[in-house]
């Protein structure tokens, strides 16, 4: 009888792990989506609102934290249970780094709000967020669901964040290269769209991390990355002043 206890009471643990894995996911994808309208909107307050929220990610990842190394040294789990605890530990690090790129972007939204650019500017900057929140929230139902099937969909999609990510780097450019009023909010705006961009490459390490936890194997390493603005630039080079 006390073995049963004692084995419902890990797995309760083990659940509550999870639990707040996907309560950490939820604020991450809420913060971003109210860091990208706040930029666009040019809405101060809730600006301001992203910015206070990050701190229950970083509590959220000292606690996962905390738990999983007394969870290790209280039940010294084996294999797939050493892995769900490792895994957790990855992915809230994952998590909180998605919170702080919100953040980021937030702090971002008075310097731009006092030069507006061109409304096509930030279509193209909710377009991006659309796809990186999105590949987002399917990572997250892939750990909760634990069908690592669509994973290798995921490195896919990834893909398409950068080539969206290296476009809108091109536009911006040019924005730049045509009026040189345009420099100082347009950096702001690559600023906040390489911060989009990374949260691709975080939900994909989340897939990885999934993957491995399921399988006890881990993905091959090699994954082309498509940020080519680089190469933009060169071939964009500033004009010569006279």
């Amino acid at each position: 009888m006390n073995s049963q206890h004692t084995v419902r009471a890990y797995d309760e643990e083990l659940a509550t792990l999870g639990n707040r894995i996907a309560a950490m996911g939820g604020h991450a994808e809420r913060m971003v989506d109210e860091a990208v309208a706040a930029l666009i909107n040019a809405d101060a307050a809730l600006a301001r609102k992203v910015i206070a929220d990050d701190v229950v990610l970083d509590e959220g990842q000292r606690w996962i934290d905390d738990r999983a190394i007394v969870l290790i040294a209280k039940r010294q789990p084996m294999a797939d249970d050493l892995r769900e605890i490792i895994g957790t530990i990855r992915i809230s690090a994952d998590l909180e780094r998605v919170g702080d790129l919100g953040k980021n972007i937030a702090k971002r939204v008075v310097a731009v709000a006092d030069t507006r650019q061109p409304v096509q500017l930030f279509r193209g900057l909710e377009a991006l967020a659309t796809l990186a929140l999105t590949q987002l929230k399917q990572v997250l139902d892939v750990y909760a669901s634990r069908s690592v099937g669509a994973i290798a969909f995921m490195r896919d999609r990834d893909e398409e964040i950068d080539a969206m990510y290296t476009s809108l780097f091109r536009e911006l450019l040019t924005y730049m290269m045509e009026d040189p009023r345009n420099i100082s909010p347009c950096t702001h705006l690559l600023f906040c769209a390489k911060n989009i961009e990374r949260i691709g490459d975080h939900a994909t390490n989340i897939a990885e991390t999934v993957y491995y936890v399921v399988t006890g194997e881990q993905l091959p390493l090699e994954r082309p990355k498509e940020d080519k603005s680089h190469r933009v630039v060169m071939m964009n080079p500033a004009p010569a002043r006279s």
